[in-house]
């Protein structure tokens, strides 16, 4: 791609470095932001400041948040007893857009994955006994995806939590092995949090 400035050409790659955004799409969106005023590209540039310092990790359930505690933690209306734990903040997300949950959320910022480098001690997991000590929880929902790796995180957090008077239920399957919740149509998702299921170890083999 014969990109005449060097400014421009600086700025396709950086656009282009985001991932799905190929050299093509990333020249359209730079072309795009040259046609932009100075007030709205300074407006754009600032969002993406205040996203990379201001944003925050929730004290409590790892969500993202702008305060020290995320607005869901804070809702005095939400169902403390009830707790569901996802892989990452998009699970977040793709539940909360079903309307269908009504509890909190604990973020283990991934799963178990032992080809990638990731054990269980890179994980939120000694926050989630933490909270399962002082708070008063009743019900764990298992909402990880239905992946081998998920299925392993499941698996290693129900023997964690094995000594916990907590009923542990999973979404139902619905979801189909393999899909990831971010993926999920928000119907499907919905309907498996709400027909959640019993965990039940299947797994033969420990970690």
């Amino acid at each position: 791609m014969n990109i005449p400035s060097k400014i421009l050409q600086n700025a396709v790659d950086q656009i282009s470095s985001l991932p799905g955004i190929g050299k093509k799409t990333a020249l359209r969106l730079a072309l795009s932001l040259l046609k932009r005023s100075e007030d709205e590209i300074s407006a754009f540039s600032g969002s993406i400041q205040n996203l990379k310092h201001e944003i925050k990790e929730c004290s409590r359930c790892y969500n993202l948040s702008d305060k020290e505690v995320c607005s869901i933690c804070e809702n005095p209306h939400r169902n403390p007893k009830l707790l569901c734990i996802v892989e990452d903040i998009r699970d977040v997300m793709a539940i909360e857009s079903t309307g269908k949950f009504k509890g909190l959320f604990h973020v283990l910022g991934g799963v178990i994955s032992p080809m990638d480098g990731i054990g269980p001690n890179d994980l939120k997991i000694e926050q989630l006994l933490k909270r399962l000590k002082t708070e008063s929880i009743n019900e764990i929902i298992l909402a990880l995806s239905t992946t081998m790796e998920g299925d392993t995180t499941a698996f290693f957090l129900s023997k964690k939590m094995s000594s916990f008077d907590v009923n542990l239920t999973t979404i139902a399957r619905g979801v189909s092995s393999g899909d990831e919740l971010e993926y999920i149509d928000e119907i499907t998702l919905g309907r498996s949090i709400v027909n959640r299921l019993p965990y039940r170890i299947e797994q033969s083999n420990s970690i």
